[in-house]
C-alpha cells in the first residue's frame, strides 16, 4: 500500500508557500507540514471544517503522511479525528477506510484553518506579527468568554 498523502486545496497553496521558509526567504513555519498542522489546529479551535474542492498538484503538492509520522504529528491527526468522530474505531490501523477518514478530517480542518488565516492575514505585511496578534486575541477571548477565574470577592 502506497503511503497516504495530506492534500492541500489549490486555492490555499500560495498561502501555505508564503507561510513557509525557503532558501530565499524566511517564513513563519519551517515546513509545509508545520503550516498545515497549525492551520488544522486553528480550524479545530474555531470549528471550521471545509471540504477540499480542487487539490494542489504543484508546489506544495500532497505531503506524505510519513513526514507527519516522522515529526510526531500523526498523534495530532488521530486526536483531531477521534475528537470529531468520538468513536475509537476511527483509530484502527487495520482498516484502510479509517486511515483515509482520519486524513480527510485532518485535511478539511486544515483547509478551514487556512481559510481563516487567509482572511485574517489579508493586507498584512508581516504574517508572523499578525498571527501572534491573532493568538493573543484568542487567549484573551477565551478568558473573557465563560472561563471563570477564581473570584476572591466573595471572601471580602
Amino acid at each position: 500500500m502506497a503511503p497516504s498523502r495530506i492534500r492541500i486545496a489549490q486555492d490555499k497553496a500560495d498561502l501555505v508557500k508564503a507561510l513557509t521558509a525557503t532558501d530565499s526567504k524566511t517564513g513563519l513555519f519551517s515546513t509545509y507540514a508545520d503550516a498545515v498542522l497549525f492551520a488544522a489546529a486553528l480550524g479545530v479551535k474555531r470549528g471550521k471544517r471545509e471540504p477540499l474542492q480542487s487539490i494542489s498538484k504543484r508546489e506544495p503538492g500532497p505531503i506524505s503522511q510519513d513526514y507527519f509520522v516522522n515529526r510526531g504529528y500523526d498523534a495530532i491527526v488521530d486526536l483531531i479525528a477521534i475528537g470529531e468522530i468520538k468513536e475509537k474505531e476511527i483509530l484502527a490501523n487495520s482498516n484502510p477506510d479509517s486511515q483515509a477518514q482520519r486524513i480527510q478530517i485532518f485535511e478539511e480542518y486544515a483547509n478551514g484553518g487556512l481559510e481563516i488565516l487567509r482572511d485574517e492575514l489579508k493586507g498584512a505585511i508581516d504574517y508572523a506579527e499578525q498571527i501572534l496578534l491573532m493568538m493573543v486575541g484568542e487567549r484573551f477571548h477565551t478568558e473573557e468568554s465563560g472561563q471563570k477565574s477564581f473570584d476572591l470577592s466573595r471572601f471580602l
